[in-house]
């Protein structure tokens, strides 16, 4: 097969039109060539078919050994082993492959082979958290790939090494390291994949220790970067970055509806690692305040053998379920999360930080205050050696419950007050809301009753700003000497639909708008205040399948209909990774490697479990449905577009309706009920 014929090929692959490249492959009746393979491969990887570029590599390198050629059958069974290790986080079958690479080259000390190979292993070893592993074959790849004049495996190389160096505490080195790469990625000199997957690395690097400004900073880039060059996961990957920041930097609404989209676009791609985008969603709605919402996606992440922790935890303590909290977060503590990773710290105190910090609280919250100290104490060490803002904030906060706790009250106050600036100054207007309740109770503790009063209001309006309204509920609801605000006169409002128009009164004001389906649900939510409405309810209303005054829950049995857990290709697959496990346990053992071969019968426990749960009675494939979760999305969509279209035409009302309407699995319209509101629909 002539370059001509694949020159087609090339441009739709070079223009980023993946489907049209994967149209013009399937057109061809010629036999397959090495260049044709890695054609595959590469048009695959960019419509979004993971297990198709596995097939294509593979297929690659068992055509290039019956040629004979070892070097190129290396390289392909390198090429599996990335792709694996990036999107299934299942690291035997990584070792497996990358085993018959290095068995193939190891009589060619001088191979390029080695750089790629380096490379891929220096991830294995970080996701894997054995760092003195990593540090060993990132500098090999580093050597390697400036020998060979490889960017790609020399910049995979110097971001993991500066990785290394974050945990091991030099952080200012590695910190500086990172900086140069991502000059090196903002040059756009590197491949699209390479780039994409380095902008992930350090900013998860900047996660890892809450350098939220930098990771901010980094994200923006990495979007921008995105927007014309990413595929694959990345895109998705970079939402769940920009979720974290828009978490902390509030309001929530934001954050979820990212997060939401990220699991959307990373189903395809994510095997393990798919409670992480599951978890982040779950945060976000816990800030908001909505817990069926947060709990459903923390058990989700559950389900995919995440540890959604200490998110799950710090929920079960607002749901007043303490014992259980204290028991996931010792839990989580005492095991820790094993589930290769490169999104979060794989082991030691930058794994620990985030749950010592909730077990303070929730310690407290039981009673255990020994145990609240212990966690504190240790919290604060690490602080001392990331010498990061946050976790040296999260630490002062720590310190000023306890003293809190202990009687101090003077101490008290000036820890969490010291604390509530930081959060401000640190931009993380949630955290200081939170942490400005207890200054409230710390002043209250002290006798100054308008001032307890002063801060607790003022933590209770940053919440209702934030849309965490349940969160300022919770609070006064604690405080019941909080005065109330005075209340107003009925204030009485229109939202009326007249053909394909709506009329619209809100604060003396009158407009006219085209109805959308958005505002259909609105209207739902409108007519009755506080009630809570299922997605799926709300839905079924709209489409005129269930009455308006029908009963909550008649619909949902639609949900879980039609959809295959795997279909019979990724069955398949996941067999195959399955004899790549038994591949490199087999080899983990006559190495007395015990620690690789238990690593290896995690991965074999998983995918025997996955396809348990993919096939039924009689070898049928069960199905499952993602009903809730896309009707989320597109009733979220659709009733969020027609907000902002009203905030065009009536700004107060726009801004009224931002304020007061949850959204998630369950919808509602929450107004101030000091402030009365009555609507005719």
């Amino acid at each position: 097969m002539g370059g001509a014929e694949l020159s087609p090929i090339h441009a739709a692959l070079d223009a980023g039109d993946f489907a049209r490249a994967r149209e013009l492959i399937a057109a061809l009746s010629m036999a397959p060539t090495a260049e044709l393979l890695e054609l595959r491969a590469k048009a695959a990887y960019g419509s979004g078919d993971l297990e198709e570029t596995l097939s294509a590599y593979s297929e690659l390198y068992r055509f290039h050994l019956d040629e004979n050629d070892t070097h190129e059958a290396a390289f392909a069974a390198v090429m599996v082993g990335m792709y694996l290790m990036m999107d299934t986080g299942l690291m035997a079958t990584v070792r497996a492959w990358l085993s018959r690479a290095e068995r193939l080259v190891e009589e060619v000390p001088d191979s390029p082979v080695w750089a790629w190979l380096a490379a891929v292993r220096t991830y294995e070893r970080l996701m894997c958290g054995d760092m003195p592993g990593t540090d060993q074959w990132a500098r090999r790849a580093m050597d390697e790939g400036q020998r060979h004049v490889l960017a790609p495996p020399a910049i995979i190389g110097q971001v993991a090494l500066a990785r290394v160096r974050i945990y091991n505490g030099d952080v200012d080195e590695g910190l500086s390291s990172l900086d140069d790469v991502a000059v090196e990625l903002s040059a756009g000199k590197l491949d699209p994949l390479t780039t994409g997957q380095m902008w992930c690395e350090v900013i998860c690097a900047m996660q890892w220790i809450g350098h939220h400004d930098r990771a901010e900073e980094w994200t923006e880039a990495m979007e921008r970067w995105g927007q014309r060059a990413a595929f694959g996961g990345i895109n998705g990957r970079c939402r769940v970055h920009r979720a974290e920041i828009m978490r902390l930097r509030g309001p929530c609404d934001a954050a979820e509806q990212e997060a939401l989209q990220a699991c959307e676009e990373l189903r395809p791609w994510m095997r393990r690692e798919f409670g992480w985008p599951l978890t982040e969603l779950g945060n976000s709605r816990l800030r908001k305040g909505d817990f069926a919402g947060a709990e459903e996606a923390f058990l989700a992440a559950h389900q995919n053998a995440w540890l959604p922790q200490p998110g799950l935890a710090l929920l079960r303590l607002a749901q007043e379920r303490v014992d259980e909290a204290v028991s996931m977060i010792e839990t989580a503590l005492e095991y820790p999360f094993d589930i290769p990773s490169k999104e979060r710290p794989p082991s030691g105190s930058l794994q620990r930080a985030p749950l010592l910090e909730a077990q303070v609280v929730i310690a407290l919250a039981a009673g255990n205050d020994d145990d609240a100290r212990t966690a504190a104490a240790e919290l604060a060490g690490i602080a001392e050696k990331y010498q990061s803002r946050t976790l040296q904030n999260s630490s002062l906060a720590a310190a000023g419950r306890l003293a809190l706790r202990d009687g101090r009250t003077k101490d008290a106050i000036r820890l969490l007050t010291k604390a509530v600036m930081e959060w401000v100054e640190l931009r993380m207007p949630y955290d200081a809301a939170d942490l400005r309740i207890v200054l409230a109770a710390a002043h209250r503790d002290a006798g100054d009753d308008r001032t307890a009063e002063m801060e607790l209001e003022a933590a209770c309006r940053a919440l209702e700003d934030l849309n965490a309204k349940p969160w300022a509920e919770l609070a006064r609801q604690r405080e019941p000497a909080m005065p109330a605000r005075p209340c107003t006169e009925t204030e009485h409002c229109l939202f009326r639909c007249e053909g394909e128009m709506r009329t619209v009164t809100f604060g003396g004001a009158t407009v006219r708008l085209k109805d959308l389906k958005g505002m259909r649900y609105l209207e739902r939510l409108l007519a009755e205040p506080g009630r809570e409405f299922h997605v799926l309810d709300l839905v079924a209303v709209e489409r005129g399948t269930l009455p308006a005054n029908a009963s909550l829950d008649t619909t949902r049995v639609d949900a879980q209909c039609g959809l295959e857990v795997f279909d019979s290709k990724a069955r398949k697959a996941y067999r195959q990774r399955l004899t790549e496990v038994e591949e490199d346990i087999a080899e983990a053992e006559s190495q007395n490697d015990f620690h690789r071969a238990e690593l290896a019968r995690a991965d074999r426990d998983f995918l025997v479990d996955e396809l348990h749960r993919g096939v039924g009675l009689n070898h049928r494939a069960r199905t499952v449905g993602d009903g809730v979760e896309r009707a989320r999305t597109g009733a979220t969509r659709s009733l969020r577009y027609a907000v902002d279209r009203i905030a065009r035409h009536h700004p107060r009302l726009g801004e009224h309706l931002a304020r007061t309407i949850r959204t998630g699995t369950y919808f509602a319209y929450e107004p101030d009920p000091r402030a009365p509101l009555v609507w005719k629909t």
